[in-house]
């Protein structure tokens, strides 16, 4: 994440914070954020050098003009009028972890290889929360690379029980064995 993203997300987010506003703003920018990874070309609209930068703006009002909270919206044009607005997907991250910080909500991540289904999600949520004590607010994330198994990244901690990480330990002990 680069400071740029982080800046302008704790500026929307302590505005939105004094303004008593900080859910709606988040549920709406989850949102924006959404629209815009689906649709890429939108984004190279909106830094398009040969587009006047009036008319970014225009279609920026034309999108969420009374779909976002005024707030939002005028963040938004302030990323598109510096050319930040490709930090949109940072920002949104960088916001979320504000919220949750404020909320004394954990943010972790749980790894897989394959999409856990929602049974198994509630279970680890709950399991986490048990372990940490606190509300979870858990993402996923799919890597086939681990191969099986799940690890767990969280306060700055990592927990790794992936067939990837095993086997890894197996080879290297093989590697460091003396015949």
């Amino acid at each position: 994440m680069t400071q740029t993203a982080k800046n302008y997300a704790d500026a929307l987010y302590e505005l939105a914070r004094d303004e008593g506003v900080e859910q709606q703003i988040y549920e709406q920018l989850r949102e924006v954020k959404d629209i815009l990874e689906a649709n890429g070309e939108y984004v190279v609209l909106l830094c398009a050098p040969n587009l006047h930068i009036t008319e970014r703006l225009a279609v920026l009002d034309e999108a969420f003009s009374g779909r976002a909270h005024p707030y939002l919206l005028n963040w938004l044009k302030i990323l598109c009028e510096r050319g930040h607005i490709r930090e949109l997907r940072d920002c949104a991250v960088q916001y979320r972890r504000r919220r949750n910080a404020d909320l004394g909500i954990l943010d972790a991540v749980a790894v897989t290889a394959v999409p856990l289904g929602e049974p198994l999600r509630e279970k680890l949520r709950q399991r986490l929360q048990g372990i940490t004590g606190k509300q979870v607010d858990l993402q996923y994330r799919i890597d086939p690379g681990v191969l099986g198994g799940i690890r767990l990244e969280y306060d700055g901690k990592a927990l790794d029980g992936t067939v990837q990480t095993r086997l890894a330990g197996i080879e290297k002990t093989l590697s460091e064995t003396v015949i």
